[in-house]
């Protein structure tokens, strides 16, 4: 039987998009690197669409892990907030916001019409976004897709496919002429990889919602040619990025102050957050904006001349030998990110809602530098993206051993015998057992109703997990606590590990150690502050 085409979009399609153009974008990342010589011949524009699409994919996920049909502006919405979280590089940031700007629109209607107002929105707010617009970029392809799809609306077709098809087509024609707008890419004998990139996403488009991938024809982007190696003198030697909780106002004074101090400034989001990126020199001095401005968070900073990353100072210090060992580990909550730090760990914070993407891992993998690497995710839901970035660490020469720690408190038990003198392998074995000896619970409260392993929660309900199951439910913190303790004790154990946030009752820590040595002898407890952004309660028994 012939397929059925959509008329409409849905959270399903949206769902299928990322899917189709995280894979695309997979395919081709290589090619796409090959072909990067603006604003920086780095070589990375593919790696950094793929990273930002599959965090944008990750958080579509979430929410259909949340719900099993969810409200489709919910879904492009999340699509848009995962790429803010996640957009990596010059392109990757702009990326981000063509998709914020196309989920405004399509959150208010579905149809082809609304698809090609979506998409001039998006390519309208993208360029607002860039403190100096370059034609002969992903600028120039946003706004051939935008401009053709506008087109077929107006001569009274306003078919989804239809209006995708023409926003494909007006993208792969905007891309050849690329050349001819940007001398560097003349020069090079390339298209703009951003604008190839883009192309790759909206065939993604075509392919879903007609189920077959479109034919690139005469007008496929030419083949890739050597790249140029970055030049020392030939503009800023850092790449700054990261994210800003701030109001509008602060973001304006911002963009000024970043403007003066280097080039390639894109600054996306808003409701409070954003992403910033930009070239420059003084790579503390843009950090130390974005502290003026707001809270900044997930700062990457890069030296054109190196593959490595530095650390969030600045400093632009030559590199250093690689050290020996060290401890990878993903951390919920500020407080635990400081305490694995103090221990010698390299810490990645995993906020509420954000888990980080496979990109990040690599980052903080690197930001270790060390030979040999053991990477504690802490988080069951990340061991395949933990799995990505310890294969992508391993192509770049590192010794990466991941230990499947499903909690912090598994991944503060591994850590804790963690001897870098010992030989690697048996470093890993220790700390794999030492994390396999250890259940864990936790303490979460309702956000709706739902049906769980304990029976239906309403929201605002007490829920206390033990080994990632519902066990039991509830109104009082404290007593779901004793409740949870008690049963992860009755199968015996020696230590108790709490991690309790800041947002927790005061007197629950004190509480749950005296229930300990009440009720269970020769039983020590240890308490660590959970910090902003911590689960309510972590458990550990060992």
């Amino acid at each position: 039987m012939p397929q059925t085409l959509p008329q409409a979009l849905d959270s399903a399609v949206v769902r299928s998009w990322c899917t189709l153009a995280l894979e695309a974008l997979g395919r081709e990342r290589e090619e796409i690197d090959a072909i990067n010589v603006y604003p920086v011949a780095d070589g990375d524009t593919g790696t950094n669409l793929y990273l930002t699409v599959e965090s944008a994919a990750q958080a579509v996920e979430a929410v259909f892990a949340a719900i099993e049909t969810p409200e489709f502006a919910d879904t492009v919405r999340a699509m848009a907030h995962g790429a803010l979280i996640g957009a990596r590089g010059n392109s990757g940031t702009i990326l981000s916001q063509l998709l914020r700007g196309m989920s405004e629109v399509l959150a208010e209607g579905r149809d082809g019409h609304h698809l090609a107002t979506a998409l001039r929105r998006a390519s309208v707010s993208a360029r607002e976004a860039v403190a100096h617009p370059v034609e002969g970029t992903i600028l120039s392809v946003a706004a051939g897709a935008a401009g053709a799809a506008g087109d077929v609306c107006a001569a009274g077709d306003e078919d989804v496919v239809a209006v995708a098809r023409a926003a494909y087509a007006g993208a792969r024609a905007a891309l050849e002429a690329t050349p001819a707008q940007l001398a560097v890419l003349e020069r090079a004998g390339v298209v703009d990889a951003g604008g190839r990139g883009l192309v790759t996403m909206l065939g993604a488009l075509v392919e879903t919602v007609t189920g077959e991938a479109p034919a690139r024809g005469p007008r496929a982007p030419r083949a890739a040619a050597p790249v140029p190696e970055p030049c020392a003198d030939a503009g800023p030697a850092y790449e700054v990025i990261y994210l800003l909780e701030a109001d509008d106002t602060a973001v304006s004074r911002l963009r000024d102050r970043l403007d003066a101090l280097g080039d390639s400034l894109v600054v996306v989001g808003g409701d409070g957050l954003w992403n910033v990126h930009v070239h420059v020199d003084d790579a503390g001095a843009a950090v130390e904006a974005g502290v003026e401005a707001g809270r900044p968070h997930r700062i990457r900073i890069t030296h054109f001349g190196t593959s490595g990353v530095s650390g969030a100072s600045g400093t632009g210090a030559a590199p250093e030998e690689r050290a020996g060992r060290a401890v990878v580990a993903v951390l919920p909550g500020e407080g635990l990110a400081r305490l694995c730090a103090e221990a010698g760990a390299t810490t990645v914070l995993a906020r509420p809602g954000e888990p980080p993407a496979s990109g990040e891992l690599v980052d903080a993998i690197r930001r270790a530098h060390a030979r040999e690497v053991v990477l504690l995710p802490n988080d069951a839901a990340l061991r395949h993206t933990a799995a990505a970035a310890a294969e992508q660490a391993r192509a770049e020469g590192v010794r990466v051993a991941l230990v499947p720690t499903r909690a912090a408190v598994q991944g503060i038990a591994a850590l804790a015998v963690h001897e870098p003198e010992r030989r690697f392998d048996e470093d890993v074995v220790a700390m794999t057992a030492a994390a396999g000896a250890t259940r864990y619970g936790e303490l979460a409260v309702a956000e709706h109703q739902s049906f769980t392993s304990a029976g239906v929660c309403q929201a605002g309900d007490v829920l206390g997990l033990i080994d990632g199951d519902v066990a039991v439910i509830g109104q009082d913190v404290a007593t779901i606590a004793e409740t949870v303790l008690d049963r992860m004790l009755s199968a015996g154990g020696e230590l108790v590990t709490l991690v309790v946030a800041d947002d927790a009752p005061a007197e629950l820590a004190a509480r749950l150690e005296a229930h300990v040595r009440e009720t269970h002898l020769a039983v020590d407890t240890v308490t660590y502050p959970g910090g902003p952004g911590a689960p309510l309660l972590l458990i550990g028994v060992e």
